[in-house]
């Protein structure tokens, strides 16, 4: 296709000095990628932005017209062109999957540098640490909003409530210990406890009682329901701890 023939969209997006919008700039981007010629016009300050809001009697920029049509903001294109828009709320194991890849890569390398192989049994005990260390860091970046979620499901802490506050901690230090080999003794009994109590609550909400509720697995701001990405947390704890005590 030459220039000649490529359609042309025209947007309207926000650069000022202190703010660029990244909508804009993803609008910009997306018709480009569609073949689009995009004559585009940068809002440059707040009294420019705001006649033009007024003017087409809309809240929002970017805003893009395909001809002479308007489409909408970014959420607006991407649904134009039949592309998926994430839905705000929305449940997804997406957080869940990228964490437990990327702790898997990261026990593989780690063997790798120490044992020439990424398949080793330590491997294995350093790809659950890693997880553990991770999901206590997700939950410690707003322990009140993990514990709120926490409380929703979990029967030790719906008895004493600072546990839901304590656990995060719990979960790090364990799974450091483990990553390290070092307090076994202290480091399995934790997992295989804050484990046990974690599956038996999910399994009584998820399976006996039904209820569909969101996991605080990832911390308190996710939209992981509750279920088997919980399970497997938990069931990964208690067996490692169950190895490190057989050991």
């Amino acid at each position: 296709m030459t220039a000649a023939d490529r359609p042309t969209a025209v947007l309207y997006r926000m650069v000022m000095p202190d703010h660029v919008c990244p909508y804009g700039l993803k609008a910009l981007h997306l018709l480009r990628s569609q073949g689009f010629d995009v004559e585009d016009h940068r809002l440059e300050t707040r009294a420019e932005t705001d006649a033009f809001k007024a003017a087409h009697g809309v809240e929002t920029t970017p805003q893009t017209f395909i001809d002479g049509r308007r489409i909408g903001g970014h959420d607006d294109l991407r649904r134009h062109f039949g592309l998926k828009v994430a839905e705000p709320g929305a449940t997804s194991y997406r957080p869940v999957i990228a964490l437990f890849a990327m702790t898997a890569l990261m026990a593989a390398a780690t063997s790798m540098a120490a044992f020439g192989s990424p398949f080793t049994a330590q491997a294995a005990i350093w790809f659950i640490a890693f997880s553990m260390c991770v999901l206590a860091l997700l939950k410690l970046q707003d322990i009140g909003r993990f514990a709120t979620m926490f409380l929703n499901y979990d029967l030790l802490a719906r008895r004493w409530v600072p546990y839901a506050s304590l656990y995060p901690f719990a979960e790090g230090l364990a799974g450091v210990m483990m990553a390290a080999g070092v307090l076994t003794w202290l480091a399995a009994p934790v997992a295989l406890f804050i484990g046990g109590v974690g599956a038996i609550s999910v399994f009584k909400a998820v399976y006996i009682d039904r209820r569909s509720i969101k996991c605080a697995c990832v911390g308190g701001s996710s939209n992981v329901p509750l279920g088997f990405v919980s399970m497997l947390e938990n069931v990964m704890m208690v067996a490692m701890a169950a190895w490190m005590l057989a050991m």
